[in-house]
């Protein structure tokens, strides 16, 4: 049989190694389920991880998944350092889209290209709000963060329909709950002619770049990873736990409303009860399978962007249903939290256990 050891010290190996371990398993049960549906394996895994890079084109539509997620993971790797745990970075980002899409709708036709920088701020500061309420019942009432912010993504969804079903709905759209379509001129500038791909992926590798500098150059990262993994200690060093507590939930609230911005005002164009696509709830995952690394977290965004290419395509090209997507993401994160059990113990085989000797005056 076999047995596991605590480790004298966590394995440097396997704190890298078992994202790799666990993307391996989750596609040997993905083979697994494909044979159960039907469906041929090969093909199923060609959708998932072949198509999405076939192309040029097929590359700018991954970019574009994997802008928004790894925009968030940068803020939730920074709640997740400093302990504070913000599971509703989707009510952010929706929060974000709200006032992103709330200034492009007073552009018009004579607005100048100026109208980005206040459309992009304006995201930023929706989602900064939304987790500035967490914060502030967090620090006031000691309100668990993981309650609060997740209620609050209901709460966001619900505003969000309000809005494009009363205020904001087109009056030209066909009773279809939407706003109306922005002018060209919000349109976040695009990278190349003809792609998708906005300068939104440019924002993103300068911030997991900012991100780096930030955590492990700067006397402010270090102080506000001890502020929020040991206040007792924080405190006697003299750092504030209060303050990385507001400093992890406005930056990560700020990344993921600065996402909304980049997507409403970016592929779709417009705010529909559609914006909330899990991102917020994806960037979850891709921060952990990037081990909360700024360079980790544009790999695993890559990879969770895949998976939703390859949950559209499957659904086109083999029949199965969307949902799929998500059952990649899952497996993915439970077979990464069984792996991470190597980073702490070992496995050792201590051989056959044999049977129990008799007891004297008694069975075994």
């Amino acid at each position: 049989m076999f047995k596991l050891e605590a480790r004298p010290q966590p394995s440097k190996f396997w704190s890298y190694g078992s994202p790799i371990l666990a993307l391996l398993i989750t596609v040997l049960i993905g083979v697994l389920l494909f044979v159960a549906l039907g469906k041929d394996p090969v093909r199923g895994l060609q959708v998932f991880f072949w198509e999405p890079l076939r192309s040029t084109y097929a590359l700018g539509e991954l970019m574009v998944k994997a802008t928004p997620l790894l925009v968030i993971a940068l803020g939730l790797a920074v709640c997740f350092r400093s302990n504070v745990w913000n599971i509703g970075a989707e009510g952010q980002f929706v929060m974000g889209a709200i006032f992103a899409a709330g200034i492009a709708l007073l552009a018009d036709k004579g607005t100048g290209g100026w109208i980005i920088a206040p459309i992009l701020l304006a995201g930023i500061a929706g989602g900064m709000l939304w987790a500035g309420i967490v914060a502030y019942l967090r620090d006031r009432f000691n309100a668990s963060e993981i309650l609060v912010s997740l209620m609050l993504v209901y709460v966001a969804i619900q505003l969000l329909g309000y809005l494009v079903q009363g205020p904001w709905k087109d009056p030209g759209g066909y009773n279809f709950p939407q706003s109306k379509t922005f002018e060209a001129v919000t349109q976040i500038p695009r990278l190349m002619k003809g792609s998708r791909v906005s300068v939104g992926l440019i924002i993103a590798l300068v911030g997991a770049g900012a991100l780096w500098v930030f955590l492990f150059r700067t006397r402010a990262g270090f102080a506000q990873q001890v502020g929020g993994l040991a206040p007792a200690a924080a405190r006697y060093a003299g750092f504030s736990s209060r303050r990385a507590l507001w400093t992890a939930l406005l930056v990560s609230g700020g990344a993921a409303g600065l996402a909304g911005a980049l997507e409403v005002a970016g592929p779709i164009g417009q705010l529909t009860p559609y914006v909330p696509a899990g991102y917020g709830f994806a960037a979850i995952i891709v921060a952990f399978v990037g081990r909360l690394h700024p360079v980790g977290m544009i790999f695993s965004a890559i990879l969770m962007s895949m998976f939703y290419i390859g949950g559209e395509l499957a659904q086109s090209r083999l029949g199965l249903p969307k949902s799929l997507t998500g059952v990649f993401q899952g497996l993915l994160l439970f077979a990464l939290l069984a792996c991470d059990t190597l980073i702490a113990y070992s496995v050792r085989y201590v051989g056959k256990v044999g049977k129990p000797k008799a007891i004297a005056g008694g069975a075994a």
